[in-house]
């Protein structure tokens, strides 16, 4: 490793820093309850829609996160998933960006010359920053039963299952 290496890995110890607390938030809210909300605010979503999703609780602020981790129906008071659900908008709460804030600060601090993810694995091997114990998810459910989403949803349902209405 060059010196010039080694003085932009002191200044990206606190974008590591931020990865591990990224990673860890990001990885607590893997479940299916939060699942079944992205599904319904996107109108499905994928195993990569959803990596967005949770970042975009991320982005809303902990208020919000920590209120979406509690009860993941609670995002039918958000203001912006209302208005996204007004307006048939399906892109409410996800942002992928929010995924590569650490990369691109690195960037920026390495003007792109080395590689986040290269130095990335070298401070989580030397930090012990590599995965956790897999929590539980929670209980898997059919997305596409509008019964079961009412049931486990009601007021993410009723803002995004008004064509299905009983």
């Amino acid at each position: 490793m060059t010196p010039e290496l080694l003085a932009h890995l002191d200044h990206a110890a606190e974008e590591f820093r931020y990865q591990e607390r990224f990673d860890e938030i990001h990885e607590a809210v893997y479940r299916w309850d939060v699942w079944a909300a992205a599904y319904l605010i996107g109108g499905g979503c994928s195993d990569d829609s959803f990596m967005d999703f949770r970042a975009g609780l991320i982005a809303l602020g902990r208020d919000w996160y920590e209120r979406a981790a509690a009860c993941p129906d609670s995002l039918a008071e958000h203001p912006a998933v209302i208005a996204a659900a007004e307006a048939y908008d399906d892109e409410a709460v996800f942002y992928e960006d929010v995924n590569y804030a650490a990369s691109d600060a690195f960037k920026r601090i390495t003007g792109g010359e080395e590689d986040f993810y290269e130095a990335w694995d070298e401070y989580a091997a030397s930090h012990d920053s590599s995965g956790q114990d897999a929590e539980d998810i929670g209980e898997d459910f059919d997305f596409d039963d509008p019964d079961e989403m009412r049931l486990r949803l009601p007021r993410l349902a009723a803002l995004y299952l008004r064509d299905t209405a009983h």
